[in-house]
């Protein structure tokens, strides 16, 4: 007898690792922004359904908590975002999460924190995030034919054995195709099919996550301002990720802003302003006027000692390849941005790109001005460009070039006016590719 109860707890086990959590439950839950006294939680269901979470200080058994009820609508595919509002600074926080009364069973933790309330009150907080773009998931009666062009998706559950504190996606991170960016029914299955592969829930479920975009998550393969669809796969973009919000004073599109410890993080919208990469003239613009403006303004008011601006393309690069800011003539905004940080004398600023299907590290340092660092991170799960390390950029951090599917591990640490970077460079097997110690200026 009791050997058959173990049969049955062990297959009972088993088919929640592999099929899941709860009959209605498409995706997710995924922690999104996370602030001192306020965590948001996305989720999808795969049909109309009532939804809440509950949640209580990890290890305590204190009164428990709820977020109030959300009703899943097919008008935005179904998903949801529930906020956890009664919270209190650095703290970890289990979670259980409810769907039509039926509490959904995982095979592993649900967990969100808040960041620690520091500052005038102890050095500023070691924390660890992850980076990385381009997440092509296979579909193959929507593929090109021959080899799959994804693979290896077993990355998403290393990293999320990193227990990082949250994670930036970089764009591409799902990868619109031509069945899909017509129509809001397209673009509203490309996501659901992207988020819902068995090897992210784990990740999707313990580790906050922001997104920026790129082309390929706002619509065909190199489009810019012109598309016609944007408002619907800004739409989707919107209801598939939780961060703190989209757009501000004016500005539409994927732009927000949040903090963690002493890092100011600001994502970009490389592709609503964008003009054409064909079209000729001297003031092309990426970012747009008003957007450019929203970036020099906190850049030169931000108190943080690190800033950190994540958009799709690569900044710093002058190989000129693909669409990064030396190619196709963007290079009178690129430098505008680098002007302005040298005459302010702004110091820390790294961005954080993706695009390129390679990783590497790049650097900008002039005698008697800050020094630039862009960090390039891809691809995740999309096919790898094995030829990245021929291309001629001169600002290349020699060593850091990886050919193969990857995301990136960046550690921040250290005393006050002594903080210090560990940038990490893992393949999809988690094992470490290389390693850099960046210390702050």
């Amino acid at each position: 007898m009791k050997t058959l109860a173990l049969s049955i707890f062990i297959t009972l086990f088993s088919f929640v690792q592999l099929f899941g959590q709860h009959p209605l439950l498409q995706s997710g839950p995924m922690p999104g922004y996370a602030e001192m006294r306020e965590v948001a939680l996305w989720l999808q269901t795969k049909k109309s359904a009532d939804v809440f979470i509950k949640y209580h200080v990890k290890d305590q058994t204190d009164t428990p908590r709820f977020s109030s009820h959300v009703q899943t609508s097919k008008e935005n595919a179904f998903t949801a975002v529930l906020i956890a509002d009664t919270l209190v600074p650095g703290k970890r926080y289990s979670y259980r999460l409810f769907i039509d009364g039926m509490e959904a069973i995982f095979a592993f933790p649900l967990e969100f924190q808040t960041p620690p309330l520091w500052r005038w009150r102890t050095e500023p907080p070691e924390f660890t995030m992850l980076t990385g773009s381009c997440a092509y998931i296979n579909q193959p009666e929507h593929d090109r034919s021959g080899t799959p062009y994804g693979g290896d998706y077993r990355i998403f559950e290393n990293m999320a054995r990193h227990q990082a504190d949250f994670m930036v996606w970089l764009g591409d991170n799902i990868y619109l195709r031509e069945p899909d960016w017509n129509s809001k029914t397209g673009i509203d299955a490309r996501y659901t099919h992207t988020r819902s592969i068995p090897e992210m829930q784990a990740f999707l479920a313990s580790t906050h996550h922001y997104a920026i975009w790129d082309d390929h998550d706002f619509g065909p393969n190199d489009s810019d301002k012109g598309f016609f669809n944007k408002d619907k796969t800004l739409d989707a973009f919107k209801y598939f990720w939780a961060n703190p919000g989209y757009g501000t004073s004016g500005m539409e599109g994927a732009i927000t802003s949040f903090q963690w410890g002493d890092a100011d993080f600001f994502l970009l919208d490389n592709r609503w302003y964008r003009d054409p990469d064909l079209l000729q003239g001297e003031t092309k613009t990426i970012l747009g006027q008003k957007q450019l403006q929203w970036l020099l303004n906190n850049l030169v008011t931000s108190n943080a000692t690190f800033k950190v601006v994540a958009m799709g393309g690569q900044f710093l690069s002058t190989a000129g390849m693909y669409e990064s800011y030396t190619a196709n003539g963007f290079a009178n905004e690129r430098q505008a941005i680098i002007d302005f940080i040298y005459q302010h004398q702004i110091k820390n600023v790294i961005f954080l790109t993706g695009d390129v299907h390679f990783t590497e590290l790049s650097k900008l340092k002039e005698d008697g001005k800050p020094a630039i660092w862009d960090f390039t991170f891809s691809t995740m799960s999309a096919g790898p460009n094995t030829r990245g390390n021929e291309w001629k950029n001169q600002l290349r951090v020699q060593g850091t070039v990886v050919t193969k599917r990857n995301f990136g591990k960046i550690g921040f640490r250290g005393k006050t006016g002594a903080r210090e970077l560990v940038v990490e460079c893992y393949d999809t097997d988690n094992q470490l590719q290389w390693q850099k110690i960046i210390q702050q200026e």
